[in-house]
């Protein structure tokens, strides 16, 4: 009955293999309502496991098939979480990490790829919109895809110039309510709807602060936020939040991440 205890090396690689993807799967919904479903599901899948070694055939029978037509209902559940998970794999390739080469190539190509004048433009509408109590959502757009996103919105094509940007943000202005998502050279969309983040967030931070944690968290863009409350100035990558200082602080962090 109990053979199932006599355990090889293979067992063990097995093991570990499955204990690592555990760990990574909690490290990726860490924060999240899916922390305790995924619980509940590794639960029932340990107890599946008990009941076939102790050949308990109909209740693990009954069991097995309750998992079954739930591995269709997390994917359905779990979509945000899978498609997050896949697209932290797609970064680090991109990046280039352990691959020197790619590392290389990608950093030859993002060198120099923000012009000063577009930093200055950037960070000049931030400060002033920082004064005035504009609150504003500029999405900075990597080698992600975003068109999901810029789709919502409304396509601008234009140049980054920091009268246009305080004027999309202006509170009168059509297009103020969304996000403005623009690359190193080009403002692309504006008044676009992003994904909201899952995980606790302080309830001093409003909705940009939630949207722009989202993006930054299912995609490898970064975002700046500027309160409309307080004025603070908040550089988000990879879902975490740093309050800027100072705009120099803020170019330093927008020069980065065209650059890392």
């Amino acid at each position: 009955m109990f053979d199932f205890l006599h355990i090889g090396v293979a067992d063990i690689i097995d093991i570990l293999l499955v204990a690592l993807m555990i760990y990574y799967l909690f490290r990726l919904i860490k924060g999240t309502a899916a922390l305790k479903i995924v619980s509940a599901i590794i639960s029932l899948y340990v107890l599946w496991i008990v009941l076939r070694a102790l050949n308990m055939k109909l209740t693990s029978s009954i069991l097995g098939q309750v998992l079954g037509v739930g591995v269709v209902a997390l994917i359905v559940i779990f979509q945000p979480e899978i498609r997050r998970f896949l697209l932290h794999i797609g970064d680090n390739y991109l990046s280039g990490k352990g691959n020197s080469f790619l590392r290389r190539l990608r950093n030859n190509r993002a060198v120099n790829s923000i012009s000063s004048e577009t930093l200055e433009e950037i960070t000049s509408a931030c400060r002033e919109m920082s004064d005035s109590g504009t609150g504003a959502l500029i999405v900075l757009r990597h080698d992600g895809g975003l068109e999901d996103f810029i789709e919502t919105g409304d396509r601008i094509d234009a140049a980054i110039k920091k009268r246009l940007i305080e004027n999309i943000f202006f509170k009168n202005s059509p297009l103020h309510d969304g996000a403005l998502i623009m690359d190193a050279g080009r403002m692309i969309a504006a008044r676009c709807t992003l994904p909201m983040s899952n995980t606790h967030i302080p309830a001093n931070f409003g909705m940009r602060h939630r949207a722009a944690v989202g993006v930054t968290e299912e995609t490898d863009a970064d975002a700046i936020v500027v309160s409309e409350e307080t004025g603070d100035i908040h550089f988000v990558s990879n879902g975490h939040m740093q309050k800027i200082e100072s705009i120099t602080e803020l170019r330093l962090l927008i020069q980065d991440s065209y650059t890392r």
